[in-house]
């Protein structure tokens, strides 16, 4: 019996991935002394492409533009009757930026306000179309609306436009979700748009409302023929889409300054303690206000730790050493106008605990305002430890802490 055996050799051959385009754009928050009610991000992604090439064109419309290398070319020839343009994703779109080592959310919203790029033709502009001049050939390539005379409508013009004897290079204004199109007079055997510029909008969310550290996210758009970023039926992207990768970087300031001394808290009566010494009259309670000074551009917590505590109740306490007799002392904070508590309220001799940590909250960033910390003795404790005091002090310490890590 003849054996015959068949070697298959079996070749899979690369299957083309759809490619995908990455752009990151950055903003931070930063607290800024010089404007305290300006609580907004500001955008510390470099300009390329068209704002780049053209900044006092951008200045006057506040914009801002990235380029891309997303190349789109015609799948044929460009006839005439066809058309080719732009449309570029105008609305709002939403994404979630989470905090990297929290997990907390919030949302961010971008817009496309601007769109343009090189369109390179297969022949000179002359060529195809006639004229005296590149500029008047690459005039006549396209009826009514030229790419030199006019934008497509609903677009309109940013401002300058750049130009060669293949090549004319644009950016159009995006105010509506239309494709703006363009129709050729002249038969174009292949043309192609070798670039992507884009203007941006980015509405961000309160940065006093966020915590301190990097927020990520990303929104996808499509590229291509019926996508997001579409430059007309016949143009075919290389690149399916395009990922732009959001980061905020938001920098909080919470800064406490206490005056030289002002960390050693001596409680007296209103008015010293001449009436007790001359004529034996009890004072009614024992206090000391501590100013002190406060800049703050997040919500935080302020709560006690204290070295000393009574059996019950939240609060410190003072002692005599020698015979152990001890009595509470009530701390509370007031603070400057533009910090309140949870409820909105302004906050005027909040009490502070050491089992709780009440939230304060900014409506805008307070720089270096002055606040102040009521210590006090209430009179039953200072009738308490005016009797038993036998002329020995009492002592303790109390630990006053702001957190701005309010989880």
């Amino acid at each position: 019996m003849k054996k015959i055996i068949l070697l298959l050799c079996l070749l899979i051959m690369n299957v083309p991935e759809a490619l995908a385009l990455n752009q990151e754009i950055r903003a931070l928050f930063q607290p800024d002394s010089s404007k305290p009610n300006n609580n907004a991000f500001v955008n510390q992604t470099p300009n390329s492409g068209y704002c780049q090439t053209h900044p006092t064109e951008c200045a006057n419309f506040r914009m801002f533009s990235i380029r891309v290398p997303a190349r789109f070319t015609s799948t044929r020839y460009v006839g005439i009757g066809d058309s080719v343009g732009v449309k570029a994703p105008v609305r709002w779109s939403q994404l979630t930026v989470t905090h990297t080592q929290t997990q907390a959310t919030e949302t961010l919203a971008v817009r496309i306000t601007g769109l343009g790029s090189n369109y390179v033709l297969s022949h000179p502009a002359m060529r195809l179309a006639g004229g005296s001049t590149p500029l008047e050939a690459h005039g006549r390539l396209w009826t009514t609306d030229s790419w030199v005379n006019g934008v497509a409508r609903p677009c309109t013009y940013s401002g300058v436009a750049e130009h060669g004897p293949e090549t004319f290079r644009f950016f159009w204004k995006t105010p509506f979700d239309a494709m703006c199109a363009k129709i050729p007079a002249y038969h174009i055997p292949s043309m192609s748009f070798d670039t992507l510029d884009f203007a941006y909008e980015l509405l961000t969310p309160n940065p006093l409302g966020m915590a301190s550290g990097r927020y990520v996210g990303s929104l996808t758009y499509t590229l291509g023929p019926g996508g997001d970023f579409d430059m007309g039926s016949l143009m075919q992207a290389d690149d399916s889409n395009l990922t732009l990768d959001f980061v905020l970087d938001v920098q909080h300031t919470l800064k406490v300054d206490i005056p030289p001394g002002g960390n050693h808290i001596v409680l007296e009566p209103q008015g010293g303690w001449r009436s007790w010494l001359e004529s034996g009259r009890k004072p009614v309670r024992l206090y000391r206000d501590q100013l002190f000074h406060i800049s703050a551009s997040s919500q935080f917590t302020m709560k006690l730790e204290c070295e000393h505590e009574l059996g019950t109740g939240t609060g410190c306490a003072i002692l005599d050493r020698e015979t152990g007799y001890a009595g509470g002392v009530d701390v509370s904070v007031s603070l400057p106008n533009g910090l309140t508590d949870s409820a909105g309220q302004a906050v005027r001799r909040f009490p502070l605990r050491r089992d709780t940590s009440p939230v304060f909250k900014p409506g805008f960033y307070v720089d270096r305002r002055p606040a102040t910390l009521h210590f006090e003795i209430s009179k039953d404790w200072t009738d308490w430890l005016i009797n038993n005091a036998k002329g020995r002090p009492y002592k303790g310490n109390i630990t006053v802490i702001w957190d701005s890590e309010t989880g």
